[in-house]
């Protein structure tokens, strides 16, 4: 399932941190995004566990991802430097 397809919203970069990724997507303005990030989240925590074999145990039974979420408009601003911006953020590992 593309999740971004499904809200008419395309995936333009993608980086992270340890703790944290970096999205940058570029969606309708009719999209929920707080169901967008909630099925981003679900969709992704459960390819992550298959594909690590993550057990539940191995969390204490916790969700993979927090609850919140950062979002920010960037309505705008030049694309090029939002996704220089993402690109120097470390890379999960």
């Amino acid at each position: 399932i593309d999740i971004c397809l499904d809200y008419h919203a395309q995936l333009v970069e993608f980086n992270g941190e340890v703790e944290h990724v970096h999205l940058l997507i570029n969606y309708p303005p009719q999209a929920q995004l707080s169901k967008m990030v909630n099925s981003l989240k679900g969709i992704s925590s459960r390819l992550l566990k298959k594909q690590f074999a993550i057990t539940k145990s191995y969390f204490n039974n916790k969700s993979l991802w927090s609850p919140s979420y950062f979002a920010a408009s960037c309505g705008g601003a030049p694309i090029g430097i939002i996704r220089q911006y993402i690109e120097q953020q470390k890379t999960p590992k």
